[in-house]
């Protein structure tokens, strides 16, 4: 049979296309650590135009650089951070950006090649047509998303709203936990011809929902510069939470606006997410299993003690870019001992 020929009858490769889908998860992981170092570098302003098919092509000579270049100079950021910058400098912050955009194209294809592969092919399994449809029009939705943010930047800001960045990241996250998700169903698909789809239990959800809440807090603290506000731990300076970081005037606000608030809560926060996901991993663990208990338990060390350092270091790159990282590998093995749990427990 020709590998363009179309299979008569259904042939679901649920296997497969797991495969298929948790490579797709790598590169959004990928986007995700991009995406951090792009901010960290403040480089996500550098690219001031939303051209999703023409921006596959970077500028390919000195004029088309010079314009690329004048563009970035009409916004605030310029004038207000980087009027000694050179066109060397330019390409430096303009290579993170294009790379993220890149991958996100890449991430776009890829998705669609193997939706469509696997639609020919009859490869999908009864009832994951309709999550592969939603998991790429998200993937288009972010990209709008991507663009909302740049552009809060462009006019009178002079970095993107913070608020717009977490939900940028949240959205990406939201991709990437669907499609573990759904790589872990059809996994256990293919072991189990019979298998339905896991359910999310309650405690499963409770724990994913408090990831998300110190995950988007850790976003407001990038996008704030937050972390630069205070390089000590525990306390914050001489004191758990400085007299007068409170502004009375923002009332509720002080949560997402003010940086060293921010800075408090994501502190602490973390060691209710840590209880969090360890809970759903002790209640893996009686469901018999091994793989993602361990790697919970990993990641939530490494975790805590790369944001120490990160606060310690004075947000050093790599540490503040490796800090961002394990925490979306937390996500995924917080999504894989959540998967277990719709088991009964070993006796």
């Amino acid at each position: 049979m020709s590998l363009l020929s179309r299979p008569a009858a259904p042939s679901p490769r649920p296997g497969a296309l797991a495969g298929w889908l948790l490579g797709i998860a790598a590169l959004v992981f990928a986007i995700v650590v991009v995406g951090g170092i792009t901010r960290l570098t403040e480089s996500g302003l550098s690219i001031t135009e939303w051209k999703p098919i023409r921006g596959i092509i970077p500028p390919l000579n000195q004029a088309e650089w010079q314009a690329e270049f004048d563009g970035y100079k009409a916004i605030p950021q310029y004038a207000a951070f980087n009027l000694h910058m050179t066109l060397d400098g330019f390409k430096a912050i303009y290579f993170w950006e294009y790379l993220h955009r890149l991958l996100a194209r890449g991430i776009g294809l890829v998705l669609a090649c193997v939706m469509i592969g696997a639609w020919w092919k009859r490869a999908i399994p009864a009832g994951y047509g309709w999550r592969m449809i939603a998991i790429f029009a998200l993937g288009g939705l972010q990209g709008v998303i991507g663009w909302w943010m740049v552009y809060s930047g462009l006019s009178v800001r002079t970095e993107v709203s913070h608020i717009r960045l977490a939900t940028h990241l949240i959205a990406a996250l939201l991709i990437f936990s669907a499609l573990v998700w759904t790589a872990l169903d059809l996994r256990r698909l293919a072991r189990e011809p019979d298998a339905r789809p896991a359910r999310l239990t309650g405690l499963g959800a409770a724990a994913l929902l408090i990831l998300a809440v110190q995950i988007m807090l850790g976003a407001f603290v990038a996008g704030l510069r937050a972390g630069y506000a205070f390089a000590s731990w525990p306390k914050m300076g001489d004191d758990w939470l400085p007299s007068g970081a409170w502004i009375a005037s923002l009332g509720a606000a002080n949560l997402h606006d003010n940086p060293i608030v921010v800075q408090f809560v994501h502190r602490w926060w973390a060691w209710i997410a840590a209880l969090a996901v360890l809970a759903v991993a002790r209640a893996a663990r009686n469901r018999g299993a091994r793989g993602s208990v361990h790697a919970v338990a990993t990641f939530v060390i490494l975790q805590i003690l790369l944001g120490i350092a990160t606060l310690m270091s004075g947000v050093a790159l790599p540490i503040a870019v490796a800090h961002q990282a394990v925490a979306v590998l937390l996500l995924g093995a917080l999504l894989w001992a959540a998967h277990s749990l719709d088991r009964p427990a070993v006796s």
